[in-house]
Formats: structure tokens, sequence, C-alpha cells
């Protein structure tokens, strides 16, 4: 049997096809186990943060997928005046997930924080549904196409939401929330930027095939949501934030937090009442968790006007009066790569970062921002607009990652996914607020630019010296960053 088989080279061309076999397969399954590592480094496996990472990297594929199959170049057919109209009409738009969002999905998930794997898995399930609802409209643009589309939205704000609550919960030893956070949106950066290109040629076959791609990256999503460890929906152990209140000496301490002895689950805090603790117990609530997340949401505000403002007002300025040289659709892009880089930047800087408090981050880069547009608007040029679109990415990412450290720090875990939500509505409204302001301005650059850098002095006014108060007080929780 042996001779037979060698004398009709059967076994030679099976060992053949395996070998072929294992040469085709080997790139994928040394990137997967590359990508393995590097989501998995430093503790990140053992504590379950790299799955998370990789959910993360999952849900931005989907995204740019669906905002690829909706994207559209009649920007640049219509003429300014109605271009404007347009973006109005897109920025009111944009506020609906956000109004949704924080009255009724934040205090939602407070109230279930044992369906949180449950809920991020159900964000990922309906935006894959709506992304098949919208494969069928998108070519004929037909009513349906709209909703679904504002539902992708709500549930992607969701996700993030619920995600920025879960880090906590999965935070290595040694490892400060702001590189936590560094990591998990580095995770989605880089998704991004490698499935930009696969649904771009996606979107050459067919305006619907970016949707089919998005559809199947979100039902694996929902699929690897619920491979995170159980201890995202439990709160057993979980360290209870001290909420603050002032002193007549105006300093800001904590007010201390004890655990009723008649409490079953052992996740109710309740704060002590200011008049010595006797008696008037009442549940920890959003305005009560100190200055630090005020000035830093004040900051970040700041920060997002910033970013909606130079959007919008670029986006019409290099139309009408491109960089020297080069066409509208070249400036625009020189103008967006630099931003994106600047947040790519940033992100990884955050990752990088040891323990460092967030208070200073926050207002060391509203600094350099502020000093960066106060010299776009002194000596306006081509070379400092995009210095101002990098600094403004790198300095909006750092910021906003060392805001939500200070939420997973400072605000107790039973309000914290509504504050999340509220802090997502507030910077909202300050990105629609700074896109208004763009597109309503003169298209004067020496002048946008002192806009941009009068919606900084102002962020800066409000924010910087409490900041560096907080800083000097330090935190009660010397873990965090």
């Amino acid at each position: 049997m042996a001779s037979a088989r060698s004398h009709d080279g059967s076994g030679p061309l099976r060992r053949t096809g395996r070998s072929i076999g294992h040469a085709l397969r080997s790139p994928f399954t040394g990137t997967a186990r590359g990508i393995r590592k590097a989501t998995h480094a430093h503790g990140a496996g053992e504590s379950g943060l790299g799955k998370l990472i990789e959910l993360h990297a999952v849900n931005g594929a989907g995204d740019v997928m669906i905002t690829i199959a909706l994207a559209s170049t009649v920007f640049f057919s219509v003429p300014t005046d109605q271009a404007r109209g347009r973006v109005a009409l897109y920025l009111a738009v944009t506020m609906a997930p956000f109004i949704v969002l924080a009255p009724v999905i934040g205090p939602l998930l407070d109230r279930l924080p044992h369906g949180r794997r449950a809920a991020m898995a159900g964000s990922m399930l309906a935006r894959a549904l709506l992304a098949l609802t919208m494969s069928g409209a998108v070519a004929t643009g037909g009513l349906e196409l709209y909703p679904a589309a504002l539902g992708v939205l709500v549930c992607s704000k969701a996700y993030g939401v619920v995600r920025s609550a879960v880090v906590p919960r999965l935070l290595p030893p040694r490892f400060s929330l702001v590189k936590a956070n560094s990591r998990v949106t580095l995770a989605g950066l880089l998704a991004t930027g490698a499935a930009a290109p696969i649904g771009a040629g996606l979107q050459t076959i067919g305006p619907h095939w970016p949707l089919y791609g998005a559809c199947a990256i979100f039902v694996g999503g929902t699929v690897l949501a619920f491979t995170l460890p159980p201890k995202v929906d439990s709160a057993k152990g979980e360290r209870k934030a001290h909420l603050v209140h002032p002193h007549d000496d105006g300093a800001v301490r904590p007010a201390p937090l004890r655990k009723p002895a008649t409490s079953t689950t052992g996740k109710v805090w309740r704060r002590a009442a200011r008049s010595g603790g006797k008696g008037g117990e009442k549940r920890p609530g959003l305005r009560s968790v100190g200055p630090s997340v005020l000035h830093g949401l004040q900051a970040n505000a700041a920060h997002r006007a910033l970013s909606g403002f130079l959007i919008f007002f670029l986006a019409f300025l290099l139309r009408e009066q491109p960089l020297s040289g080069q066409s509208a659709a070249i400036s625009l892009g020189i103008v967006g790569v630099a931003a994106g880089t600047g947040n790519a930047l940033g992100t990884a800087v955050g990752s990088w970062l040891k323990a460092r408090g967030p208070e200073v981050i926050i207002a060391s880069v509203l600094g350099l921002a502020l000093g960066i547009a106060v010299l776009a608007a002194a000596f306006f040029s081509t070379v400092l607009v995009a210095a101002l679109a990098a600094t403004a990415g790198f300095t909006q990412a750092l910021s906003k990652l060392s805001l939500d450290a200070m939420i997973q720090r400072d605000v107790p875990e039973e309000v914290r996914t509504s504050a999340f939500a509220r802090s997502e509505t507030l910077l909202q409204m300050a990105w629609v607020a700074g896109g208004a302001i763009g597109i309503s301005l003169p298209l004067n650059g020496v002048l946008g630019m002192s806009v941009a850098a009068g919606i900084l002095t102002l962020g800066a006014a409000a924010s910087v010296r409490g900041l560096l108060g907080a800083a000097r007080r330090g935190s009660p929780h010397p873990r965090v960053a």
C-alpha cells in the first residue's frame, strides 16, 4: 500500500499541497499573532483590556465602512451659499444622537451595570442590521436611508459611552487611565486606516458593497463583545470615587463615601450629608464630583469648538481661496492630513505616557494650541494653517483622553455612564457651535485665525487656573494618571 502511494505520487502531492496552504495562510496567521501580541502586551491580555482594544478596532473598521458608503462629493458641485445651507442642516442632524443619548441612554445603562457586554453587542448588532437597511437605499436615495443613518450614529455613540465606562474595570496593574484610553483609541484609528482603502475598493464595485462589509464586521463585533471578561458586567471590588464639596476656606476636599449595611449588591454608595454626616443622605450625583471634571470639560469644549470651527471655516475658505499654488481639493487634503496626523500623534503620545496628572496635560495642550493659533492669526500663511490643524488634532486627542481618565477616576460608578453621555453631549454642542461660527464667518483668513485664538482664550480663561489648582491638591487615587 505504501509503495502504491509512493508510485502514484499522492504522498508528495499532499505534502506539496500542505506546504502551499501553509505558505498562503502564513501572512494572515502571522499578522493575527502580531496583532494579538501587541494588543495583549503589558498585562492587557490578563486584565481583559486586550479584548476591548480588539473590539474597538472592529468598531472603528465598521464605522469607516458606513462613512465611505455615505460619503458624497456634492460639496464641490454646488455654489458656496447652497453648500453652507446643507452644512448647517448637517450640523443640526448631528445633534440628534446626543439629544437622545444624554437623557435616555446614559441613565438607562447606569441602571443596567450587569449588561455592559450585552449593550456593546447590541450596538454592534443594531448597526449590522441598519447597514443592511441602508444598502438597499444608498443607491436610490430612499427615505429609509436617513433614519437608518441616524440610528447608526446613536448606536455608535452609545457604544462609545459604554466602552469608556468599562475601561476602569479592565485596567492592568501599573497602567494609567490615560494610557489605557490611548491604547484603545489608537487601535480604533489604526483599524480605521486599514479598513478605509478596503471600503474605497468596495465602493468602486457598488455603493452598497461597503455596507455589506460593515454588516459583516459588526456581526463579528457582536460575537467579540461577549468574549470580554465577565468582570465587565460586575462591580465587585470596584474602587469608588470620592465626591468632593467646597469647605469654608474655599478648598475642595473629598467627602466620605460609605456602603449601606442593608445593601445586597455592594454597588450602592451614598454620600454622607454635609451637616456632620447625620441623616439626609442621598445618592451621589453628577453635580457633586468636584472641579477637575468641570474644568476639564470646559477646556475640552474649547478644543472641540476649535475643531468644528476649523473644519467648516477652512472648508469654505480653501474652496474659494486655495493655498498658494494648489487646487481647492489639494488644499483641503493638506489640512486634513495634517489634522489626522496630529490626532494620531496625540493618541500615540497618550499611550506612551507614564503616570502624569490629566489636569496638567489638559492645561498644557490648551496653552500649546492657543500659542499656535495666535501665531497663525499674526502671520497667516500656508505653513501656519497646516500647523494649527495638526496642533488642533494633537491637543484635542490628548485632552479628550485626559478628560476620560478624570471621569473614570472621579465619578462614582453608578453615575459614570451618565457622566460620559452628558460630557459627550456638551462636547458635541461645542463642536456644532464652532462649526456654526465657521460657516457664518466672512472668508478672511486672518479674521478666522483670530476667532480660533479667541475660542481657545475663552477656554483657557475658564479652565486653566482651576485645572492647575486641582493638580496641586493631588488626586485621592494615586494609581490613576
